[in-house]
């Protein structure tokens, strides 16, 4: 396939993406118009709302308003703050356990454990051991987003090809090296996998801690605004945080695709 085929192809799909967008949004306006409920404004009107919430500063801040940099960047940052940490010993935990022949055998019982509570059911213990603020928040969204990572890498690192593992043996393969370079690649497709999911989770977690426990944050923005019935504003964050999912998520993937190009399959699909 020609490099102009495949961008033709890239724009007629995102044309019909953002057209099918546009027609939602079209149905949403027209729809809650003849409906009149106070409780769910037209899209026009949370539009005007988020605008002049978020995009009414001096040029010197490119038009951002303080509630931008006061509520929206310290719940950005506590999400993926905690999402980062919960990737790095996910990894690193999961990789030990996939390559021990019975670390899952002591551990596995009590993980499974710890998955099965809910982790908005633990804010209150958090809420104990920290404080409210940042260092509850972070552990919750570490305690909820670690267990996709962490059981996802352990079965990427289990499912490496037994003809790699005997050649790594013959050859005499330094230990680090046939971690690094053998059985991480050959693990990040389903280490990806966790990533996107835990991504979701970390998100969910951000907001509910901050509506139980933050005296800032996106999650305690809408609370607020719900409790004053502000509902434009109320449905602003709420599409704010449809946004951030969705352009996280697809930075992800943008991320995953660059990486795993090597992989034939992909390689494949893009040719």
């Amino acid at each position: 396939m020609s490099v102009a085929t495949s961008v033709r192809k890239g724009l007629s799909g995102f044309a019909r993406y953002w057209l099918l967008f546009l027609c939602l949004v079209a149905v949403w306006e027209v729809a809650t118009r003849i409906a009149g409920d106070l409780f769910f404004p037209p899209p026009s009107e949370i539009a005007a709302s988020a605008a002049k919430l978020w995009f009414t500063g001096p040029a010197s801040h490119l038009f951002l308003t303080d509630t931008v940099f006061d509520q929206i960047v310290p719940s950005v940052v506590r999400m993926l703050g905690g999402w980062l940490i919960a990737v790095v010993l996910g990894v690193a935990l999961g990789t030990a356990l996939g390559r021990s022949a019975t670390g899952m055998d002591y551990v596995g019982p009590l993980f499974a454990f710890f998955r099965a509570i809910p982790p908005p059911a633990l804010i209150p213990v958090f809420w104990v051991l920290f404080n409210i603020g940042p260092g509850m928040q972070i552990a919750s969204i570490i305690f909820g987003s670690i267990w996709p990572v962490l059981l996802n890498t352990v079965d990427g690192v289990r499912s490496v090809d037994p003809v790699k593992q005997e050649t790594a043996r013959s050859f005499r393969t330094p230990k680090a090296y046939w971690i690094t370079m053998v059985v991480l690649p050959a693990a990040l497709p389903k280490i990806f996998a966790g990533l996107r999911l835990s991504l979701s989770v970390s998100l969910i977690l951000m907001v509910i801690s901050e509506l139980f426990g933050s005296y800032d944050g996106i999650g305690y923005s809408l609370l607020s605004a719900q409790r004053s019935y502000e509902l434009t504003t109320m449905w602003a964050w709420i599409v704010l945080l449809g946004v951030l999912g969705y352009g996280l998520n697809s930075l992800l993937l943008m991320v995953e695709h660059r990486v795993l190009a090597w992989q034939p399959a992909r390689a494949s699909k893009g040719n």
